[in-house]
């Protein structure tokens, strides 16, 4: 058979590189894993045991519109359940959503310094990749407008984005909606919008009220700590529900995680729990990363995501190879754009406790031995 003759893949598939998730370092005795963003404290007990729960009954297939689900998220945020659709995690959703909206020929549009998937989402459909420069490692409004051009079918703004930690206020995203064309679906994906504390802050759900082109995406990966189980849904005008509904798989959301979820909602002093203890140690490292005068890129998300000089001995890659070297894996940042920056994900207590002697001991080396 002649190599001409074999399947190939639709143009675009080619230029992707498969995204590379967070690390665990191998072969060091004690690991611990601050590279992949994940809950430090876990999910809830009533979540863990609403699965157990929910296990006995994995002889039948889910509730295809996850009803009780929805009505839980509805009832939790104050939404409309009917504009709720699940998924598996919000990346199938988000999949789903430029797959939907924008094809060969057309435009995705985002910031610069962001969630990597944007890209292989929009290369997988056939559409072109279109990023706008960063405003303080943020979303610049005027520089995502300034993009768009008659073929911009899509744009993706992470709020608050990752790997960044910046936020765009509920006016800018107003402004960005309305600067766009009304064909122009715009996508917020807050995945991190629970550890928000600004006021001037809007998770994007207003925004799809008010709107029928607005779509705003979650995730139960993170405040809930269910990564694991990959649960996430989206908000959105019910069109668009019913567009992206047709095309995911049916029966995506496992009956076990469906439980879970209605559980882990429901769990408010859980979630505070989580947000304080992350919150917390988010003003810690930060303090400490710049006593190193280091800078942050922002103060949002559980993570905090560090600048480092372009210096012999005190690179971002020379911290990173010293804590892997003691078992600490934290996220390099070259995939996002970000050569001389490292995220690190805020862990337990006695983990961030050990990153910090850690830091200290890299410190007080001289560049030369670091």
């Amino acid at each position: 058979m002649s190599s001409s003759s074999r399947p190939l893949p639709r143009p675009g598939i080619d230029q992707i590189k498969a995204y590379v998730p967070g690390q665990t370092v191998e072969g060091q005795g004690r690991s611990i894993k601050l590279s992949a963003n994940e809950s430090a404290l876990g999910p809830s007990p009533k979540a863990i045991a609403a699965y157990h729960d929910a296990a006995s009954r994995m002889d039948r297939y889910p509730d295809a519109d996850a009803f009780g689900i929805r009505s839980a998220i509805a009832k939790r945020y104050g939404l409309n359940a009917a504009r709720i659709l699940m998924g598996i995690g919000s990346d199938e959703l988000l999949s789903a959503l430029v797959r939907a909206y924008a094809g060969a020929g057309d435009e995705v549009l985002y910031p610069t310094a962001t969630f990597p998937m944007y890209r292989i989402y929009t290369l997988a459909t056939g559409a072109q990749n279109v990023q706008a420069a960063d405003l303080n490692y943020g979303a610049d409004i005027e520089a995502l407008l300034a993009k768009v051009t008659p073929r911009t079918k899509v744009v993706i703004i992470a709020n608050p984005n990752n790997p960044t930690g910046t936020y765009t206020t509920k006016q800018d995203l107003e402004r960005l909606r309305a600067g766009l064309r009304e064909d122009i679906l715009l996508i917020i994906d807050a995945a991190y919008a629970e550890y928000v504390e600004h006021k001037d802050y809007d998770s994007g759900a207003a925004l799809v009220d008010a709107t029928n082109n607005t779509v705003m995406t979650r995730t139960f990966s993170k405040i809930h700590g269910m990564a694991g189980m990959r649960l996430g849904w989206c908000y959105a005008y019910e069109d668009i529900i019913g567009v992206v509904g047709r095309i995911r798989s049916p029966f995506n959301v496992s009956t076990p995680a469906q439980a879970a979820g209605i559980a882990a909602l429901a769990d408010l002093e859980f979630q505070q729990r989580v947000i304080d203890h992350t919150r917390r140690w988010r003003q810690i490292l930060a303090q400490r990363l710049k006593g190193y005068g280091l800078s942050i890129t922002g103060s949002e998300g559980n993570f905090v995501n560090a600048g480092f000089p372009d210096a012999p001995g005190r690179k971002a890659s020379d911290l990173d190879g010293f804590l892997r070297a003691r078992g600490i894996s934290v996220r390099p940042m070259a995939m996002f754009g970000l050569p001389q920056h490292l995220r690190i994900t805020i862990g337990k207590d006695d983990e961030m406790q050990t990153l910090m002697e850690a830091l200290d001991a890299f410190y007080t080396q001289t560049p030369s031995a670091a």
